[in-house]
């Protein structure tokens, strides 16, 4: 394993342990012990009667499998316990370079984001780049079959059977194809890794094209990110630094400290690069 997959695959079990949270009190309740697939027939005959097509519910999840991979790792996920300084000494200098060309090579797009959001570009950039070492990494996971591995499984049922309908909602909008769906473990797609329910929310498509493509499409994938945050009260031309406003709304992207941290660290070094 690469020191960038390293790192990809620990932000990616911390950022599913905090964002989706502890299971909800009802969890074991809704969720359901028996036969798997008996189970998947009855998620789709719901899923067709929330409004989804039965041409997607059918290419998304016939023949389907559990996915015993992506229970192992949910269960097994490990307190993330680097401190600042080690992952931030660890993350940003690898990155800083291509970085700094990555605001250069999309600066007018960048800057126009800026325009519609409020975000800084070194801020975007920063996400980028720690997400998915700017599009590389995006994940090899079949994303409906972790979905529902995680849908069926007792520990968080209901957020994940609300995140596999929104991913279901994804392809009946004509965002991805089923077979495009691949990323993380627990669900999250694209270059700066979005659950599906967040896809729904704060996708956008900023090149006009028809599509909110968060896997291919960088000004897609840029404008999302800043609406996102913007949606969560990004205030234009102030400080996101420890104990400013807009480092609060970093925490609504990770609420690891650390993490948000040595996002302001790299956007600042990107800020101030030649």
């Amino acid at each position: 394993m690469t020191a960038t997959n390293s790192h990809f695959l620990a932000t990616l079990a911390l950022g599913a342990a905090l964002s989706l949270g502890p299971a909800s009190a009802h969890g074991a309740a809704a969720c359901d012990t028996g036969n798997f697939d008996a189970w998947l027939s009855a998620f789709k005959s719901e899923a067709v009667s929330k409004g989804i097509s039965q041409q997607t519910v059918n290419a998304g999840l016939n023949g389907v499998t559990l996915d015993q991979a992506v229970l192992s790792r949910d269960h097994s996920q490990k307190v993330f316990d680097q401190t600042f300084e080690q992952f931030s000494g660890r993350m940003v200098p690898p990155r800083l370079t291509r970085g700094s060309n990555m605001l250069k090579q999309y600066g007018s797009v960048l800057s126009r984001i800026e325009q519609a959001y409020g975000v800084p570009a070194e801020v975007l950039v920063a996400i980028w780049g720690l997400e998915t070492d700017f599009g590389v990494n995006t994940g090899k996971f079949q994303t409906l079959r972790s979905l529902a591995t995680l849908a069926y499984d007792c520990r968080r049922a209901d957020e994940f059977r609300g995140e596999l309908m929104d991913a279901l909602r994804i392809i009946d909008r004509g965002d991805l194809s089923p077979q495009e769906m691949r990323g993380a473990w627990a669900g999250e797609l694209g270059q700066t890794q979005f659950m599906p329910s967040s896809w729904m929310k704060y996708a956008v498509d900023f090149d006009g094209n028809g599509r909110r493509d968060l896997l291919h499409n960088v000004p897609d994938v840029l404008a999302s990110t800043a609406n996102y945050l913007a949606n969560y009260g990004w205030k234009k031309g102030q400080d996101y630094q420890p104990g400013a406003p807009n480092f609060a709304v970093l925490q609504q992207w990770n609420k690891s400290e650390v993490y948000t941290r040595t996002v302001a660290y790299f956007a600042n070094q990107l800020a101030h690069a030649p």
